[in-house]
């Protein structure tokens, strides 16, 4: 097994490689001088200055926390395993939003000379970059610490140390961006289109750099952190499912009763993953000439039929039963699911509903768009639910650990897709600020709008893998304190969660506070820090002679400064709650409560998050049909109305909705992690 361990690193390798070889190609593509090449730096060097300021802090929480796990009981392994989690989802949110800001310009430039096709195979290949990075960095990292630590029952729990890094890097990079996106975003919109009523994206609003910055590191270094967690989560929470599976429980699922071969699959599977990715990435390029959703379409189910076919050539290779494929493709097939539900919520008759209702003002828009959010979340949990059913019957536990891998091994081409729409956002912002014309503005708003869809469905996407992977390692987690149990006592005790027993009812409570704890932290934060930006905005458009004439500058570092320093400061409460709260229950009410406490966590996570992303997806759009010139166009009280709710959404879809992800991760992986000293 060591010799083919060096499969997943190399194929790690390749994918930053070809990420490389890709940015490279972006490059060569022009990026406009004057003041196109002044817009484009601005933005860039806003998200660079951001990032910067973030991953100091971040740095020092990892220290602490290193320091803490080298000197417990956990070891050396551990901690060093934490660094490199952290390192690996560090660069993989850098690095995407880096090429990001690179290929935002470009994207715009194409669109103006070159027409549609080009400018969506730019904006495309822009974010294919950040799925790339996130696979091959996973496959990579993870790789690394299998070749080493898997081979010793001793050792191979020093592996988790990499999810927690990796998930304790993504929920600050969420959060953070997440802050500083939509505070910027609440505060151009209000007082740009509603107060003083000029376009989005107006180069006479001081806000709109901001705006662009925050799309970068919010939807772009954000969203790569969160669904590289979530990868890596899936794949650790198997392999320690499998080292915990009894010799009967292997032979079911690998004939010769090698349980090499179930901590092997993960990687292997992902492995494959990468490579259909790519394939699905260079179909969009092929297809391109057709219209922007049929070419990311076929790229997306295309990939994602060729793994199936190659999962199952896999697992007959390494000689496993097919009970694991069954559980592979349901993991699959729901992720499909979730995307097309997603997709019809946020860009189907729900939107449309939710415009017409504009008609009576922002209360029937904000009354339809609870609804529809809370009527969306309905048919994703009943896959979850058919999902955890179909892969558990057939093979167990380990599973839905499978099926959680199975839905993120083509990774590469989802969050290629969910990238490619900030891209194609900022390039429209670039094309308004710029004055490229009338004509470039349809082909940006026509990738943008593309981009909408896409990424509420990746959202959706990140729902059901986060769901997925948490609930392995919550299961990883219940196996691993069973066996410690059963060590300690001779074979007399294991951990049994039971409904009716006091203390783990009381953890279901208690974990079903955090994510309404949380969601409270980030919306506080972005409302306290779009209060600033919104004053800020209205003082330079009153206090700067010729600001609204357009013969002066606004001040926009002044705002991406706001921005900055509000993300910055709030991010730290909700970080250290999802990581210390594991913590206290588990040493203080002990293992059952804390088992109590995921479950409940879990369960309210997955329907606040499906909830918040699908009501702020269809307000966004519905403000976007409206604003196409639908009932009225742009300028009625309607379209006011509309705005009202996409304001509100805004935060919902992109603040607190995905910091649920995050957060049931975080606390699943820290809980695992310190199983072993709760017993």
């Amino acid at each position: 097994m060591n010799s083919i361990a060096f499969i997943p690193i190399g194929l790690g390798i390749f994918g930053l490689f070809a990420a490389f070889l890709v940015f490279v190609s972006i490059k060569k593509s022009p990026a406009g001088e004057g003041k196109l090449k002044e817009i484009s730096d601005a933005i860039h060097l806003g998200a660079m200055v951001f990032m910067n300021s973030e991953y100091k802090r971040l740095a020092i929480f990892c220290v602490v926390c290193i320091t803490a796990i080298a000197m417990s009981d956990l070891g050396m392994n551990t901690a060093l395993a934490f660094l490199l989690g952290a390192v690996c989802s560090g660069s993989a949110g850098y690095w995407g939003m880096y090429t990001a800001t690179h290929a935002n310009v470009r994207t715009a430039v194409a669109a103006n000379t070159k027409g549609a096709a080009e400018a969506l195979n730019i904006a495309f290949f822009g974010g294919s970059i950040m799925g790339l990075t996130v696979a091959a960095m996973g496959l990579f990292g993870v790789g690394i610490l299998y070749y080493f630590f898997a081979g010793d029952t001793h050792t191979i729990h020093a592996i988790e140390g990499f999810a927690m890094g990796a998930s304790s890097v993504a929920l600050f990079s969420r959060v953070g961006g997440g802050i500083f996106t939509k505070c910027a975003d609440v505060g151009a919109d209000l007082v740009g289109k509603i107060e003083a009523g000029i376009p989005e994206d107006d180069p006479r609003n001081p806000g709109v750099i901001a705006d662009n910055v925050g799309d970068n590191v919010g939807d772009v270094a954000g969203m790569g952190s969160d669904i590289f967690e979530s990868y890596c989560g899936a794949m650790i929470a198997t392999i320690a499912l499998a080292a915990t599976m009894t010799l009967a429980e292997v032979a079911n699922l690998a004939p010769e009763g090698d349980t090499g071969t179930l901590t092997f699959m993960p990687l292997a599977l992902a492995s494959v993953g990468l490579i259909c990715s790519m394939i699905g990435i260079y179909s969009v390029k092929l297809f391109s000439s057709k219209s922007p959703e049929t070419a990311l379409r076929i790229g997306t189910m295309g990939s994602s039929i060729i793994f199936i076919i190659a999962a199952y050539v896999l697992i007959c290779y390494m000689g496993a039963s097919t009970n694991v494929w069954i559980a592979v493709i349901s993991g699959a097939l729901g992720g499909i699911v979730i995307g097309l539900v997603t997709e019809y919520y946020t860009g189907g008759a729900p939107v449309r509903k939710i415009a017409k209702d504009g008609e009576t003002g922002p209360a029937t828009v904000m009354i339809s768009g609870l609804a529809i959010g809370m009527q969306s979340v309905a048919i994703p949990v009943i896959t979850i639910c058919a999902i955890i059913f179909t892969a558990s019957h057939y093979a167990g536990l380990y599973g839905v650990g499978i099926a959680a891998v199975g839905m993120l091994s083509t990774v590469g081409i989802t969050m290629a897709i969910d990238a490619y729409g900030p891209v194609a956002d900022n390039a429209g912002g670039i094309a308004e600020m710029s004055g490229m014309g009338k004509e470039t503005r349809e082909i940006t708003d026509s990738l943008d709008e593309v981009g909408n869809t896409t990424a509420a469905i990746g959202k959706g996407f990140a729902i059901g893998a986060a769901a997925l992977a948490a609930l392995a390692l919550i299961s990883a987690y219940i196996e691993k304190v069973s066996l410690a149990l059963h060590e300690a006592s001779g074979g007399s005790e294991e951990l049994i969660l039971r409904i009716d027993d006091p203390i783990v009812l009381c953890g279901m409570f208690l974990g079903g506070i955090f994510p309404f704890l949380v969601s409270s932290m980030t919306m506080t934060a972005v409302g306290d820090a779009a209060f600033e930006m919104i004053k800020e905005i209205r003082r330079q458009f009153k206090e700067i002679p010729g600001l609204m004439e357009g013969t002066a500058q606004p001040d926009n570092a002044r705002c991406i400064d706001i921005a900055t320093r509000a993300a910055l400061k709030r991010m730290i409460a909700p970080g250290s709650l999802a990581v210390l709260a594991p913590v206290v229950v588990g040493f203080g009410l002990g293992p059952q409560a804390l088992g109590g406490m995921l479950g409940g966590a879990l369960i309210c996570c997955v329907m606040m998050a499906l909830m918040m992303a699908n009501a702020g997806g269809a307000w966004d759009n519905a403000k976007k049909y409206v604003e196409k010139g639908n009932l009225g166009g742009k300028g009625t009280d309607l379209h006011a109305a509309v705005v009202v709710g996409d304001t509100v959404g805004d935060p919902l879809k992109d603040t607190s909705g995905p910091a649920m992800n995050i957060l049931i991760n975080v606390m699943a992986i820290v809980s695992l992690v310190i199983a072993p000293l709760l017993v």
